[in-house]
C-alpha cells in the first residue's frame, strides 16, 4: 500500500459559506480543487458565482456538485457527479452537457465495476465515497480503503476519496493511495487553520496501521 506522489487536498464547501471564509481557506494551504455542494436546497447561481471567482483567481479548479448546467453557466471548471444507483448514466448526462473541455468526475461508491466503467467512459477522475444511507460506517470505511488501494495499484486515472469524517480519516485514505482526498471545510471558525492542518495531515508519511 502507499503512493508515489503526495495526495492533494480537494476541499468541499457548502454553497452558503461566507466568501471571506473561502478566501482565507484558499490562501492558507495548497488546495488542488474546490467543490461547491448544496446546503439544504438547489444551488443558487448568486451564491455560487463569488466562490467560483475566488477559486479561479488563484488558479484552483472549482467544481459544482450535481449541476452540470450551472457549472457551464458559471464557467466553473467542471462538475462532480455524486453517487447514485445509476452513476454511469449520471456521468454520461453531465458529459453531454459539458462536453470534453470541462472536468467531469464521478463517485463510484463501493462498486469496482462502476469505477471501471466510469474510467472507460472518460471520467476525469473516479471517486470512492460512502453513500449517506450506509449505516455500518466502520465496515464501509474498511471497504473504501480497500478500493482506494486496489485502484491506486492498477489504474493511472486519478482517484478521489470522498466522505472522510475527520482529517485523520483523510490522512489514512491518502496513505492507502488516494490521489486526492475530499474533506469538508468547517462552515464557521478558523478555516485557514483547518486548511493548514488538513494539508499537513495528507502529507504525513506515517505507516498505515
Amino acid at each position: 500500500m502507499g503512493r508515489e506522489q503526495e495526495a492533494r487536498l480537494y476541499v468541499v464547501v457548502a454553497a452558503g459559506i461566507a466568501p471571506a471564509a473561502v478566501e482565507t481557506l484558499l490562501a492558507s494551504a495548497p488546495i488542488a480543487a474546490l467543490l461547491i455542494a448544496p446546503d439544504d436546497g438547489p444551488l443558487a447561481a448568486g451564491c455560487v458565482k463569488p466562490l467560483v471567482d475566488l477559486a479561479q483567481a488563484r488558479g484552483i479548479a472549482v467544481l459544482i456538485e450535481a449541476d452540470a448546467a450551472l457549472a457551464r453557466t458559471l464557467r466553473a471548471d467542471g462538475v462532480h457527479v455524486p453517487w447514485s444507483k445509476d452513476i454511469v448514466a449520471g456521468y454520461q448526462e453531465a458529459r453531454e452537457i459539458l462536453g470534453g473541455r470541462f472536468i467531469v468526475g464521478a463517485d463510484a461508491g463501493r462498486l469496482r465495476d462502476d469505477a471501471m466503467t466510469l474510467g472507460e467512459a472518460g471520467a476525469d477522475y473516479v471517486g470512492f465515497g460512502i453513500p449517506a444511507h450506509v449505516e455500518d460506517r466502520e465496515t464501509a470505511r474498511a471497504r473504501q480503503l480497500e478500493l482506494v488501494a486496489w485502484w491506486a495499484e492498477i489504474f493511472e486515472l486519478p482517484c478521489v476519496a470522498f466522505d472522510a469524517d475527520t482529517v485523520e480519516d483523510g490522512a489514512r485514505l491518502a496513505r492507502y493511495g488516494a490521489d486526492f482526498v475530499a474533506l469538508k471545510a468547517p462552515p464557521t471558525g478558523d478555516s485557514g487553520g483547518w486548511a493548514k492542518a488538513a494539508a499537513h495531515a495528507l502529507a504525513a508519511e506515517e505507516d498505515v496501521a
